[in-house]
């Protein structure tokens, strides 16, 4: 296949090509692993919209919903910062590993009552409550909830690919395994993204 913006195949193809907004088609399905650490994997409803700025620096907004077709909503995740790239990824001829370094935001809005009341049933220390359709920075705060400790700096293990004019990135593990560490990069493809 000849290489072009809707199918780069090098990386400097590939950081041209995702530059701009992307957004998820529909609500889509991910397994999540029990952030209480019981193991259950549970299913999450949510759309992602992605911006990648020529700078280098991304900013991600993650919205999830209780149901499959997103008529109620229950949190929205900021977060932004720096991308590294890295080497070819085997899924795919065209794909390479990137980092997402959240140095830049990270930040959590409860959109329902339930949802606050979840992100408040374990307080952390110096950070006033979650109150409904309020963004709360947690960068560099500690946060049980999440398995952050205080100054950490998070990280997501991902890859990027774009073929027929759509952004894919990784599929989530089917155990529900996050993306934070190098060896948990995933190893197959995600629903696309679509030009915002």
């Amino acid at each position: 296949m000849t290489a072009t913006i809707d199918n780069p195949r090098t990386l400097d193809e590939l950081k041209t090509a995702v530059l701009g907004t992307w957004a998820s088609l529909a609500v889509e399905l991910r397994p999540t692993e029990d952030r209480l650490g019981t193991g259950k994997v549970t299913p999450t409803y949510l759309r992602r919209r992605f911006t990648y700025n020529p700078d280098g620096t991304f900013v991600g907004v993650i919205t999830m919903y209780a149901d499959n077709y997103g008529q109620a909503p229950l949190l929205e995740f900021t977060f932004a910062g720096d991308v590294v790239w890295h080497g070819p990824h085997p899924i795919a001829d065209g794909a390479f590993a990137v980092d997402y370094i959240l140095n830049a935001e990270f930040a959590v809005t409860p959109l329902n009552p339930m949802s606050a009341d979840m992100l408040n049933a374990e307080p952390v220390p110096g950070m006033a409550p979650f109150a409904v359709g309020t963004k709360t920075s947690i960068l560099g705060r500690a946060f049980p909830m999440f398995g952050i400790t205080e100054g950490q700096t998070v990280g997501d293990y991902d890859l990027l690919y774009v073929h027929a004019g759509l952004l894919f990135m990784g599929a989530k593990h089917v155990d529900g395994t996050p993306f934070d560490k190098p060896e948990n990069r995933p190893h197959q493809l995600q629903i696309p993204l679509e030009r915002a």
